[in-house]
């Protein structure tokens, strides 16, 4: 699937109309009393979103997730050379929601793009001239500076004036800034990535609070789901089941994501695993000379205290079982002191907390409903 094709099949509708900040009109009445903008400090009733890139594995989660959703409409489903077709079509476990996939992205208040690197990039600027609130789960606006998409991903950004004001999507560290979008002119999220969220959520309170010092190993395993739904070699169940493997060694286009967070060099190795979904990821890092125990344990603590989607388990250590189906993410840890070193294990869904949950986390902080609206599922055992 090349980008180009993506992107020239993807058009967003001509004359849209504009939202008017703050985002969410309460409901139409509201609308129409305030000329189009709802009452100052009124969270929003009810908004319209749409998804595009809806045919594959996190656009299927969205909507799963957004239909669950008291205060969202899906007006939309988007895909490539799509017309009016019926969304049980490609996922059939969707099939009584009663929606379609178009190749036009329709007027909306919210819209997530789930598509390949630089198709987002491409697109966003007329989306974001409407007013809508952009929540990318691909890696377009993840990175803050435009030399590094050249290297990582192979394209030159087109609209790097953009990035600055993009807010980086981890809600449980960036809630004020993506509480702040609400009242900005143009409002983009890049949601991070699976592997990154798993592996900032459990280092990056260390890191602000000074307690890491060097390098930082992160050995992650991901459910094949992380490829993506179209299939190939490396996903072929003969080739897959009863085997894992390492793979982009030095070169894992997720790396500058963490490295950017946490200020460290990192070295990072992913592993895909036959599970059909979740990440674990196993971290070593150095920790500065005297660090204790419950240094590390009162740093995580505070850092995640109002967090209800972080679940830190301390010396027992999680297991992407705890977290399947989830938007949790469960961090556990052991330090040695005599030796300063800290091992941390973090596992979360890839497809949720990694993908289309975490979106849904960050629409709800951008526009002012409860953070764990739509998301209150536990896990599924066995």
């Amino acid at each position: 699937m090349s980008t180009q094709h993506e992107v020239a099949a993807v058009r967003v509708a001509p004359e849209r109309r504009a939202v008017m900040l703050p985002r969410g009109p309460a409901d139409a009445s509201m609308r129409a009393a305030a000329g189009g903008r709802p009452a100052a400090g009124t969270p929003p009733a009810r908004i319209r979103a749409a998804i595009v890139g809806a045919t594959g594995y996190v656009g299927a989660e969205l909507v799963r997730l957004l239909t669950r959703h008291p205060n969202v409409e899906i007006v939309g489903l988007v895909g490539r050379g799509r017309t009016h077709e019926p969304i049980g079509g490609t996922h059939i476990h969707l099939d009584r929601t009663g929606l379609h996939v178009d190749a036009v992205v329709p007027d909306a208040d919210a819209v997530f793009l789930a598509l390949p690197h630089g198709a987002a990039a491409e697109i966003v600027p007329d989306i974001a001239a409407t007013g809508a609130a952009i929540i990318d789960l691909g890696p377009d606006f993840r990175l803050r500076a435009a030399a590094d998409y050249p290297r990582w991903y192979g394209f030159e950004h087109p609209r790097p004036e953009l990035l600055d004001g993009a807010v980086y999507g981890l809600p449980e560290l960036h809630r004020d800034a993506l509480g702040g979008l609400r009242d900005a002119a143009i409002a983009i999220v890049g949601a991070p990535g699976c592997y990154p969220t798993a592996t900032l959520l459990a280092l990056e309170p260390l890191a602000v609070a000074g307690l890491l010092s060097g390098d930082v190993i992160v050995d992650a395993k991901s459910g094949v789901s992380g490829a993506g739904k179209s299939p190939s070699e490396r996903t072929h169940f003969s080739e897959n089941h009863g085997s894992v493997a390492a793979y982009g060694l030095f070169g894992h286009r997720h790396t500058p994501e963490m490295e950017q967070a946490l200020g460290l060099p990192v070295t990072f190795t992913p592993h895909l695993v036959p599970l059909d979904r979740g990440i674990l990821a196993t971290i070593y890092a150095r920790l500065v000379p005297g660090t204790t125990a419950a240094q590390v344990s009162d740093a995580l603590t505070a850092a995640y205290a109002d967090a209800f989607f972080v679940r830190l388990t301390g010396d027992r250590l999680p297991e992407i079982k705890h977290v399947a189906h989830t938007n949790f993410c469960d961090i556990g840890w052991r330090v040695d002191e005599a030796t300063g070193r800290l091992i941390v294990v973090s596992v979360i869904d890839n497809l949720v907390k990694g993908a289309a949950g975490q979106a849904v986390q960050n629409m709800n902080l951008m526009f002012g409903f409860p953070e764990g609206q739509a998301l209150d599922q536990l896990a599924v055992v066995p």
